[in-house]
């Protein structure tokens, strides 16, 4: 069972920006999926971005434009690098690992322990 641990979280002003980072326990060449979700508080899990081993990604309509999913294969760790951060980007960020690109919630495979993003000024 791979392990994921993020980090990158914190308070950051409307505007502003964040980079979070997702360190796996194995090689992430062998996990055709990897990618975020995001936990509001009362709201449910949803998909932020994912990028496959093949180097396809896709991102949640409101985030597109101003986040970025990237994989380093050499450090096995995904980042997803966050820009122009509203208000409504606070949330309980998950890196997870699936079985397709656009996974629901059953095609999740592993879970990260969340890191928390406040945007708020």
């Amino acid at each position: 069972q791979v392990q994921l641990v993020e980090s990158g979280g914190g308070l950051v002003q409307p505007g502003g920006s964040l980079r979070l980072s997702c360190a796996a326990s194995v090689n992430i060449n062998s996990i055709y999926v990897m990618g975020w979700f995001r936990q509001a508080p009362g709201k449910q899990r949803d998909m932020v971005a994912t990028s496959t081993i093949g180097g396809t990604t896709n991102y949640a309509d409101s985030v597109t434009g101003r986040f970025t999913i990237s994989r380093d294969n050499a450090k096995n760790t995904v980042y997803l690098q966050m820009k122009s951060l509203k208000p409504e980007d606070t949330a309980v960020y998950y890196c997870m690992t699936a079985y397709s690109s656009i996974p629901t919630m059953k095609q999740i495979s592993a879970w990260g322990q969340g890191t928390q993003v406040t945007v708020s000024s």
